[in-house]
């Protein structure tokens, strides 16, 4: 196993160490996706607003929920992969053991903050007085649960890290078949609803959490989750924390900013709000497939980064041309086919229109986000906590003034484009600060002479 990982990170072809690092993650992120349409169709069989009314609401809690895994995760996993870069092997171990510990007390520190809070918690999801019960069912569910989904996605990470890309998708897609299997057994033979379905999230968490801690335990040939590997020094925190801070930061921004964006489109009335919303479903599967990529080789250039400078160099350079030619490949199959998509989930002439012409705009930028979201990884992994943050910022807050100033000029056409603008203005300065930083990423001369 380790062999097999480091000939990947070492001395396999560019193209083949970026195919063994990316897609499985790209299909791990893919699967995600297809979840997410069938959960809210189990529901839908149920024929209650109220309950894919909760569905909706707390999105938000899975998401905050998923970023602070992510802190520890990202965190953690582009230190592990720099570290085995400077083979730096004990080390890895610490770390992997602070991530497996330090993740189960976060979660736990969340659940016992938020079930006394519970009601709030609620309210401030948004909950109306008929999905209020069903909204807190889910939410106390979740937070009970939050200690596993936290573990989740922090070993997830782990695992990628370390090279094992197809462990960490067998991880993904495991929990996305139990918690498959579970909706439907919920619904369909027990006849339950949200708090079933919230109840089958966190047991498919927990048993793609124990599938990777026995890989860990049994197989991995660096990692560790024994007790006795835990270290909490001051290098493995700072390392975490400057790269998993940002990461938390975005996500929570990203999560306020969905928020706002849909305050200002129910401005043009339900059918706008309907458009967006089926053309940013159609929009997610190109887009976490991008991300998958984009995530899926930051191992490869945080070891590289290390190990070989030139050899991270041209895997960036080749990731690129990668998101360059999906990006017109999904461009080009929306451009002739856009109305037959949005034809797929209404026959409404005006709303065919209307998530026909969203998808024309938002898809323009499917390159600029694919790239920006290499640019904040090649940060991460080179263990550039400003730009990270700077990077977080800029993606989380950007669009606050550009959506202002766009519905001021333009309506509701200024508050379609605004999401493109604020791509692009993250897109350059992920791009200058890249430039700024282009003398830390060099390759050696003694590596250019090779």
């Amino acid at each position: 196993m380790e062999t097999d990982n480091l000939h990947y990170f070492e001395k396999a072809p560019i193209y083949k160490a970026i195919a063994h690092f990316a897609v499985p993650m790209m299909l791990g992120m893919s699967m995600s996706v297809i979840y997410s349409i069938l959960n809210a169709y189990f529901l839908g069989t149920l024929h209650n607003t109220e309950m894919l009314t909760t569905l909706a609401l707390t999105l938000p809690l899975f998401a905050a929920i998923m970023a602070l895994g992510n802190l520890i995760g990202m965190g953690a996993g582009t230190f592990i992969s720099r570290l085995l870069g400077e083979k730096s092997y004990d080390k890895v171990k610490h770390v992997s053991s602070f991530a497996f510990y330090s993740s189960l007390v976060l979660g736990l520190l969340l659940m016992l903050a938020g079930l006394p809070l519970i009601d709030q918690i609620v309210h401030g999801l948004g909950s109306t007085a008929g999905s209020f019960a069903f909204t807190k069912d889910y939410v106390t569910v979740m937070l009970i649960g939050s200690p596993f989904v936290v573990l989740f996605f922090t070993l997830e990470n782990i695992v990628r890290a370390e090279g094992s890309a197809i462990i960490s998708m067998i991880g993904m897609i495991l929990s996305v078949i139990v918690n498959i299997m579970l909706d439907a057994f919920v619904i369909f033979v027990l006849h339950g609803d949200v708090m079933g379905v919230a109840i089958a999230t966190v047991i498919s968490n927990v048993a793609a959490s124990v599938f990777f801690a026995i890989y860990i335990g049994r197989k991995s040939a660096f990692l560790s989750v024994s007790l006795k590997w835990f270290k909490a020094s001051k290098e493995i925190i700072s390392n975490i924390l400057k790269i998993g801070v940002p990461v938390f930061i975005m996500s929570i921004f990203l999560g306020a900013m969905g928020l706002i964006f849909n305050h200002y489109l129910i401005e043009y009335g339900d059918q706008a709000v309907a458009g967006y919303g089926i053309s940013s479903r159609l929009l997610q599967l190109p887009e976490f497939i991008l991300m998958g990529l984009c995530e899926g080789v930051v191992p490869l250039i945080a070891f590289s980064f290390t190990a070989n400078k030139l050899r991270m160099k041209k895997t960036i350079s080749f990731t690129i041309k990668i998101v360059a030619a999906l990006a017109v490949v999904f461009g080009v199959i929306v451009y002739f086919t856009s109305d037959h998509l949005i034809g797929f989930f209404t026959n409404d002439p005006q709303m065919i229109e209307l998530g026909s012409y969203i998808l024309h705009v938002t898809f323009l930028s499917l390159f600029i986000s694919g790239t920006t979201t290499l640019f904040t990884g090649i940060f991460q992994a080179t263990g550039q906590g400003t730009a990270a943050f700077v990077m977080s910022i800029v993606q989380g807050v950007t669009l606050i003034p550009v959506l202002y100033l766009a519905n001021l000029l333009n309506g509701f056409h200024g508050v379609v484009w605004s999401l493109v603008i604020a791509d692009a203005v993250a897109f350059l300065v992920g791009a200058v600060m890249l430039y700024v930083l282009r003398n830390k990423l060099q390759p050696d001369l003694e590596q250019l002479a090779q």
